[in-house]
């Protein structure tokens, strides 16, 4: 039997999870860490809490399991997107990384886009210049910190920092390098050009590979603050969405997914590359050889649910902690006593900002409907349904650009509550299907070490080895009609709000 180790570096905790070959979990651990917010807008973390939290994980797997370290055939790094990690001529890190949905870079998006031209930058990047993409980060270090970078000798993205201290290789793979808009995206490849107009070293960059490719071996060193036999291979891998993409089984066309992690994503495989002309959703390199994806971005989808617990609904924590369950269990039965359109109550997800359709920064969370008739239990619906309702966004958007749909899987923390993807087939007036694993982006980070280990031909035959539809929810007509209705305002109410939003974020610069 062989066995495969998943690690997914995420922005609330590393997941490492060790399956067999036909991608049955056989133990995981979960790693928590801080997010760091000095300023409003700003997001950053230490990567060397991500290093210590894989190290922790793949211990803690390998003593669950009692799976020796020399059975496992092959390692698969999956992380969150965009983030920035600077390394001196030491290889030390240089200061915290800015991460995904880090919001301080507007002047530099604008920078960069003066500096390659609007439309040539969406000819080789697929995408605008947007605040969450790893390029405007190094250009804020650049305007903001030149003693910084002065220092830089590499670049690396989350996941290939923990590379990195497994391997000793300075390396990334095209799906999670395509959101650093350094790359040459129907090309497949760094862009020269880019890169010289930025002023960005390519020998700063990491070498890069197809997802499936071997990156590395685990050197001693991290064998020996690990407990893996040196020598074992570690792929390429995925970018977060790319890799839970793959363990979703969204690796051909018609089959869309639709995840609420702490973002929330709208995913689908395109076997010929197209490009929103407006830039509203992403376009990147896809972690199958030879393919790409679109995706919709929702900046704070888990992460409005997740704010709404952990400031409003302390006595269900406490509760939660007394019953040994998760709190968000007795925060959707509490959601379930509403009716749909959570009694006039419409939330717009927008916490930091937003990215599809709105390339937004200055965009904010709002209540909007709020009355004396309103209660807890409406205002989680409302967070639950707006979030729906901007994944909606997202679809809508992918379907307009021709891309076939003709499945939509959930995935994420919010794939796993039949509330929320029941509110999703009623807002997409499409069935929801879950799968047979919830593990993401892990198991798709396994399938593509598998497939480079030759457990797997290819990523085709990892998926349907792997991979089960179990539950299909139906849509509510009545609850079609109810949703069309509020999706409509909701939509609205962005476009009335717009201007006041850019008013507020500048009496907040001023105070």
């Amino acid at each position: 039997m062989a066995y495969l180790l998943g690690i997914d570096i995420g922005t609330s905790g590393t997941k490492t999870v060790l399956f067999d070959e036909h991608g049955k979990t056989i133990a995981s651990a979960l790693r928590e860490y801080p997010l760091y917010q000095p300023q409003i807008g700003w997001a950053e973390q230490d990567p060397e809490d991500w290093w210590q939290a894989a190290c922790d994980g793949i211990r803690a797997v390998l003593a669950k399991s009692g799976v020796k370290a020399e059975d496992i055939s092959g390692i698969g790094l999956s992380g969150q997107m965009h983030g920035m990690v600077l390394l001196d001529s030491d290889n030390k890190v240089l200061r915290r990384s800015i991460i995904w949905c880090d919001q301080r870079t507007t002047a530099e998006c604008e920078q960069i886009t003066s500096l390659v031209g609007e439309k040539r930058l969406i000819e080789i990047t697929a995408n605008p210049a947007l605040v969450g993409f790893t390029a405007s980060k190094i250009m804020w270090v650049k305007n903001n910190e030149p003693d910084v970078f002065e220092k830089i000798k590499k670049i690396l993205l989350p996941k290939d920092y923990v590379r990195f201290r497994l391997t000793g290789e300075f390396a990334t793979e095209v799906s999670d390098a395509s959101g650093m808009q350094l790359m040459d995206i129907p090309g497949r490849c760094w862009s020269d050009e880019v890169l010289s107009k930025l002023g960005i070293e390519k020998q700063w960059l990491g070498e890069l590979y197809e997802s499936q490719e071997v990156s590395g071996h685990v050197s001693q060193e991290a064998a020996s603050v690990t407990g893996l036999k040196p020598g074992t291979p570690v792929v390429g891998g995925g970018g977060d969405q790319a890799a839970g993409a793959v363990g979703n089984g969204i690796v051909k066309p018609g089959v869309v997914s639709s995840t609420i992690g702490t973002s929330g994503v709208v995913f689908a495989y395109l076997d010929k590359i197209k490009i929103d002309p407006q830039g509203r959703l992403q376009t990147f390199c896809h972690a199958v050889p030879n393919t790409w994806h679109v995706m919709g971005v929702t900046q704070a989808a888990g992460f409005s649910l997740k704010w709404f617990r952990d400031n409003l609904c302390r006595e269900e924590m406490s509760v939660a902690e007394l019953m040994d369950v998760d709190p968000y269990v007795l925060m959707d039965k509490e959601a379930e006593k509403v009716k749909p359109g959570s009694n006039g109550l419409i939330y717009l997800p927008y916490l930091i900002g937003e990215r599809t359709p709105h390339l937004d920064s200055d965009a904010r969370g709002v209540f909007f409907g709020l009355s004396t008739v309103h209660k807890k239990s409406d205002m989680i619906r409302s967070v639950m349904e707006g979030v729906a309702f901007s994944l909606k966004d997202c679809l809508s958007i992918i379907a307009d650009l021709g891309v076939d749909i003709k499945e939509v899987r959930a995935s994420g923390g919010g794939g796993k509550s039949r509330l929320w993807k029941q509110m999703q087939a009623d807002v997409f007036g499409l069935p929801i299907t879950t799968i047979n694993s919830s593990e993401g982006p892990a198991l798709g980070a396994a399938l593509l070490a598998g497939v480079g280990t030759g457990v797997y031909k290819d990523v085709a035959e990892a998926c349907d080895t792997a991979i089960k539809p179990v539950d299909v929810q139906q849509p509510v007509p009545r609850n079609i009609e109810v949703y069309s209705r509020f999706y409509e305002l909701y939509g609205q109410l962005y476009r009335s709000l717009k201007k006041d939003f850019r008013d507020l974020s500048q009496i907040m610069k001023n105070i």
